[in-house]
């Protein structure tokens, strides 16, 4: 299955837009994973709020346990230092918190910003880009039917323009109907070309169509 045109022009135009597009996936990535770290370098601070809180509880319970061992005064001297070191246990708890904040904010955004570029090109280039080979591959597959060229040509009859219709012929229908072959030919041309197909000099040359001459 050939996911290029035949012809040299389109089929450059195909590559050279396939590498751009692998390009700019790249690039998306790229991108969202710089984004993702950027902000996620901001959990740094939070990285430190809980260091401090961490230290701060474990220095103000330590002293607490060894104040609270004192005869006598020990239990009401110790009851300070333990609610600083619940303090410090909170600011502890806000670090950690912030820190999953930062990493999951981090996350979406730099999701976001890989996936948004690759969603758009996924319209504007993959999507078209599978219905040329699906169309390409019906092409080839009537081509190799015995009446194939007459199955284009009037798909041609259908699609072409009234311009490209005259220069075939200023009666394309009847020619179609009548089975002439340089029309029929020239009109299953015209609509293989437009599948990036080219119509092989050895192709089927039957024309046989609904209602001509036999």
């Amino acid at each position: 299955m050939s996911i290029y045109a035949d012809f040299a022009s389109r089929r450059a135009r195909q590559i050279v837009a396939d590498i751009v597009a692998l390009a700019i996936i790249v690039g998306a990535i790229l991108l969202g994973v710089v984004v993702h770290g950027t902000i996620a370098a901001l959990g740094g601070v939070f990285v430190k709020l809980q260091d401090a809180g961490t230290g701060f509880e474990g220095t103000m319970g330590e002293i607490g346990d060894r104040l609270g061992e004192v005869p006598l005064i020990g239990g009401g001297i110790r009851g300070p230092f333990d609610t600083a070191a619940g303090a410090g246990g909170s600011l502890a708890d806000a670090g950690r918190a912030g820190q999953a904040t930062v990493e999951a904010l981090a996350s979406i955004v730099g999701v976001t910003v890989a996936l948004v570029p690759i969603l758009v090109l996924a319209l504007a280039w993959l999507w078209p880009r599978v219905r040329f080979v699906r169309r390409a591959r019906e092409t080839r597959a009537l081509l190799r039917l015995d009446d194939g060229l007459s199955l284009l040509a009037l798909r041609a009859l259908d699609d072409a323009t009234a311009r490209e219709l005259a220069r075939i012929s200023p009666r394309a229908l009847s020619d179609w109907r009548a089975g002439e072959p340089g029309a029929v030919r020239a009109l299953a041309v015209l609509e293989a070309r437009r599948a990036g197909v080219r119509v092989d000099a050895a192709a089927p040359r039957r024309a046989d169509a609904p209602g001509a001459p036999r």
